[in-house]
């Protein structure tokens, strides 16, 4: 059974980073694609990013290229989110997604996606 949990979520201030962990267990990162998403109420799901982790290509839509940094650790089976210069609209729930797809041709679409954590709250406020 595949399980994928996000941690490392709370409070962050406006300007500062964010670093998010999503544990896999059940399934082997290497023949994934990893994903983040973010949801805040009344919007729809957005992708953040996506890491083929067999070779480390990440994928970024042009919103976040040069904010944010998917990596992983196979190792450790863990995909991580870095995020620097946070905003107030960056205030949502982070879900980490896992598709069997060596990047889904539509990387940037949640349906393209397998697997989903439970998400992690991130609140930004001063």
């Amino acid at each position: 059974q595949v399980h994928l949990v996000e941690s490392g979520g709370g409070l962050v201030q406006p300007g500062g980073s964010l670093r998010l962990s999503c544990a896999a267990s059940g399934l082997n990162l290497y023949d994934h694609t990893m994903a983040w998403f973010r949801q805040s109420p009344g919007k729809e799901r957005e992708v953040i990013g996506c890491i083929s982790s067999s070779d480390g290509t990440t994928y970024y839509p042009d919103s976040m290229k040069g904010r944010v940094t998917i990596s992983t650790d196979n190792a450790k089976n863990t995909v991580y989110l870095e995020m620097k210069d946070v905003k107030p609209e960056d205030m949502a729930r982070y879900y980490c997604a896992a598709s069997v797809v060596v990047v889904p041709y539509r990387w940037w679409s949640k349906g393209e996606y397998d697997y989903w954590g439970q998400g992690t709250l991130v609140t930004v406020a001063s």
